[in-house]
């Protein structure tokens, strides 16, 4: 990740200063990218240097070290933060430091780059061109069988579904408004790395968008997005695509649109950039609202009392 946002920010001529931690890791950026990273970690950068005035940070170590990194990030002075999604290893790591971070409310941002895909803003656009979006349908299913062998920091596939599986539920409700009114299901199985495996809930959104959404990671699924609006059913499956099904037909055709950011560029992360570098970044969520869905959303599909 560190690589492909300085592939971007490098290529709007920023000046940059890249901050890594292992050699290895440093080695192989500066081979790719030509820039040689301040090698040995955030703590010890700024134990040696100040961050510059008004400076723009992001963040893109592991998901085990995001926290920590933002709390040093902060505490040294950044004017405005970019944290990479989910902030935390876990919902309870983002909630204990909940009362630190308040102040910065409004100045630490949490990267879920889908909402910027090419196929994503031309769904929103055909939502409102068709009057509105009426139900939805959603499915965060992860291969666990690809995940299992896996080497991961302790707790990252312990919470997989904040980790990763919210991608798709963050995606899905900033499209349809965050629930309002609904119930949601869980249940465990025989994997020994997360302890709920199969998900299911549906309701109704603040918006007023009936929903539904279901889950197995011990079974056949994918990741996907159904938005349906009174003129026709839109396919975000796989999210960076679009297929349409129209109203009274049974066929389901591909969609093409222009989305030659997402080629040139990691999917969403040109226009996630841009939206950040502004004075205002309202299509940015703020760690406020994070801390937010994080208890009111992500731990009801956990079913986490």
């Amino acid at each position: 990740m560190a690589i492909d946002y300085f592939v971007v920010l490098n290529n709007q001529n920023l000046d940059i200063t890249v901050i890594g931690r292992g050699e290895v890791s440093a080695i192989e950026f500066e081979s790719k990218t030509g820039n040689k990273p301040f090698v040995g970690g955030v703590a010890s950068y700024l134990s040696a240097n100040n961050l510059p005035e008004n400076a723009y940070v992001i963040i893109a170590t592991g998901t085990e070290s995001l926290m920590s990194s933002l709390l040093l990030i902060l505490k040294a002075g950044a004017c405005k933060v970019l944290i990479e999604k989910p902030a935390a290893l876990s919902i309870s790591e983002l909630i204990v430091n909940e009362e630190k971070l308040k102040k910065y409310a409004n100045n630490v941002f949490v990267a879920y780059n889908r909402r910027f895909y090419a196929s994503v803003l031309e769904a929103k656009r055909m939502i409102e061109d068709d009057g509105g979006l009426q139900t939805m349908h959603f499915e965060f299913t992860e291969w666990a069988h690809k995940i299992e062998p896996l080497i991961k920091a302790d707790g990252v596939k312990e919470n997989w579904f904040f980790a990763n599986s919210t991608h798709v539920v963050d995606l899905a409700f900033y499209l349809a408004g965050n629930p309002f009114e609904w119930k949601a299901f869980s249940k465990s199985g025989k994997l020994k790395w997360h302890s709920k495996t199969n998900f299911v809930g549906s309701g109704i959104t603040e918006k007023g968008v009936l929903f539904s959404y279901l889950s197995n990671w011990e079974s056949a699924g994918r990741w996907g997005i159904e938005l349906l609006t009174k003129k026709r059913r839109i396919y975000l499956k796989p999210i960076e695509k679009i297929s349409i099904q129209d109203k009274g037909s049974v066929e389901i055709s591909e969609y093409k649109f222009d989305d030659y950011l997402d080629l040139e560029f990691k999917p969403g992360l040109f226009l996630q950039i841009k939206e950040f570098l502004k004075t205002e970044s309202s299509n940015l969520l703020t760690i406020k609202k994070h801390i937010e869905i994080s208890k009111r959303v992500y731990s009801n599909i956990l079913c986490n009392s």
